[in-house]
């Protein structure tokens, strides 16, 4: 299947050009052509700002069910855990499909074309699993096939409740018990991972939306996530860290979210979360610390030199009072940035990105620490590889046919000289403003209407409703 799509505008990573025909064969962009001033006979026309698919590189899917409960009283991310667990308690393979098809809708119609969700909800409540042990993981992968986005499954190693503590009762379904045992059932989920399968169909997934995908880089990755240092024995992060390694599948870790949890580990361990991450194997550049916030300048160093990245959450970052990271010594260290929604306070990878400006200017008392250039990059070019998608984020030929319009017609985007799209879309724009979302060459979210969802904030509503107790 070959279209051509003329985009009004377009952000060629850069700059801003005007009339840009953008032709798509077999789910990728086979040729970009600037300075064609009206839509070619037959091209489907985008008006507004196109720009790469976002990227949206930590994702709790049952979270959102969170949304609006946990913002009553006051607390720490403690409390807030608890109010966590309880959701997940009620979750099993069917809720958690439904709801996780109506998050991963909600976020095309953001314009994210790809997620990582950060999976530890393994088995069924009280550790026994399923017939399926994947069978979580499986309907995560469905879903988010039939919302009509790419997934990274982020497969979790979450053995412990802390440093040398067995898991509680509510952790007990998190669990697979040791490393080994982890690594061992994650493996079977290899059937899924398209990444280097390009003669499959991608039926395998057993989804609709996935159908196809090989062609264009294919639906699903599988990769790997150690919860925490105080989540997975230090004498078992090195056996994670093989996993991935050898498969080079992205890894992903939640890294100093906590001045708690670092205590924890420096009475354990004698040493900081990042440092006995590095001694044990951990850190590299298919590695993505998640928060990175509380660090040391070693910290900051060591995760720079090894080039692995750092995902800003903002939004849930400020909404559990967690802190504000050093996103800015981390880039200069060499830590690439990409961008999260995490809990799903909101979804809006335009708001993560402004926040992360914004929230050090705050810290700082200065203005400009990123171009409106650099926070797209982070939400896409460098938000894709953090996922295992390096051939995502760029509008060019070659690359996947990922993309999202924002309309500059908006009350929030009308006004601003065309050439200033980028800075309107991440300084005054928002997912209300979003357009047109396009994956694999697809159409999934058309005029602000998702195709394959007809009606997403029912299906939100639906899928919470059946988890309140």
């Amino acid at each position: 299947m070959q279209v051509t799509y003329w985009l009004e505008h377009a952000w060629l990573g850069t700059n801003v050009e005007p009339g840009v025909a953008l032709d798509v064969a077999d789910g990728r962009v086979s040729a970009v052509r600037t300075g064609v001033g009206s839509p070619p006979r037959g091209a489907v026309v985008l008006r507004g700002l196109t720009i790469p698919g976002l990227a949206n590189a930590h994702s709790h899917a049952f979270h959102r069910a969170l949304r609006g409960t946990v913002q009553v009283g006051s607390g720490t991310f403690w409390t807030w855990r608890e109010v966590m667990y309880q959701v997940a308690s009620r979750l099993d393979p069917d809720t958690y499909f439904a709801l996780a098809r109506a998050v991963y809708a909600e976020m095309a119609l953001a314009g994210i074309t790809a997620v990582g969700e950060f999976h530890y909800l393994h088995h069924a409540p009280g550790g026994r699993p399923y017939a399926d042990p994947n069978e979580m993981g499986r309907a995560l992968v469905a879903a988010a096939g039939e919302a009509g986005i790419r997934i990274t499954l982020l497969d979790t190693a979450y053995l412990s409740a802390g440093f040398g503590e067995p898991p509680n009762k509510h952790q007990l379904r998190f669990s697979d018990g040791t490393a080994d045992a982890w690594a061992e059932r994650v493996s079977l989920l290899q059937d899924l991972d398209e990444a280097d399968h390009s003669g499959q169909s991608g039926d395998a997934a057993g989804t609709a939306g996935t159908a196809g995908a090989a062609k264009d880089g294919g639906g699903v990755r599988i990769g790997a996530a150690i919860h925490s240092v105080r989540a997975v024995p230090a004498d078992q992060l090195a056996t994670v860290a093989r996993w991935a390694d050898e498969r080079r599948a992205p890894l992903h870790v939640h890294l100093s979210e906590q001045t708690a949890e670092n205590d924890a580990c420096l009475a354990a361990h004698g040493r900081t979360p990042t440092r006995l991450l590095a001694d044990h194997g951990v850190l590299g550049p298919r590695t993505t610390g998640v928060h990175n916030t509380h660090l040391t300048d070693e910290d900051i160093a060591l995760i720079g030199s090894t080039a692995t990245g750092t995902c800003m959450c903002p939004t849930t970052e400020r909404d559990l009072a967690d802190g504000i990271g050093p996103a800015v010594a981390l880039q200069r260290a060499g830590s690439p940035l990409s961008l999260g929604s995490d809990s799903h306070a909101v979804v809006d990878l335009l708001e993560e990105a402004r926040a992360m400006e914004l929230d050090e200017r705050l810290r700082s008392r200065t203005r400009g620490h990123w171009t409106a250039a650099a926070l797209l990059r982070a939400a896409t070019t460098d938000g894709h590889a953090a996922l295992g998608r390096p051939d995502a984020g760029r509008l060019e030929a070659g690359a996947l046919a990922d993309f999202t319009t924002i309309a500059l017609d908006t009350v929030r985007t009308a006004g601003p000289l065309p050439r200033l799209a980028a800075e309107t879309a991440v300084f005054a724009g928002s997912a209300a403003d979003v357009r047109h979302t396009v994956v694999g060459g697809r159409h999934i979210v058309r005029d602000g209407a998702h195709v394959l969802v007809p009606d997403v904030p029912r299906a939100l509503s639906d899928s919470i409703a059946a988890l309140r107790g």
